[in-house]
């Protein structure tokens, strides 16, 4: 049976404090650099080797961007019911 790949940050970002609103705007911005680097380099072009050298962690990464836009569609998803909804 094959195993089920997880996308995932290839460097966690650092637990956010109860006091914070999440991870810093460096540790953001460091983010989308790593993720549109990944993504720039699988569309270089061809002869791309994903099980060697620096293909598997920009495969990851790939998936990771994919995960985050997912999420970050259902975040809106549902702030978008909650709007639709009369109020109460």
């Amino acid at each position: 049976m094959a195993k089920r790949i997880m996308a995932r940050r290839p460097t966690p970002a650092p637990p956010a404090a109860a006091d914070t609103a999440g991870p810093s705007a460096v540790d953001l911005l460091e983010s989308n650099l790593e993720q549109l680097r990944s993504l720039l380099w699988c569309c270089y072009g061809e002869g791309i080797e994903w099980t060697t050298g620096d293909g598997p962690k920009h495969l990851e990464n790939v998936l990771w961007i994919a995960a985050e836009l997912a999420r970050e569609a259902a975040e809106l998803f549902q702030e978008c019911v909650a709007e639709l909804q009369p109020a109460a």
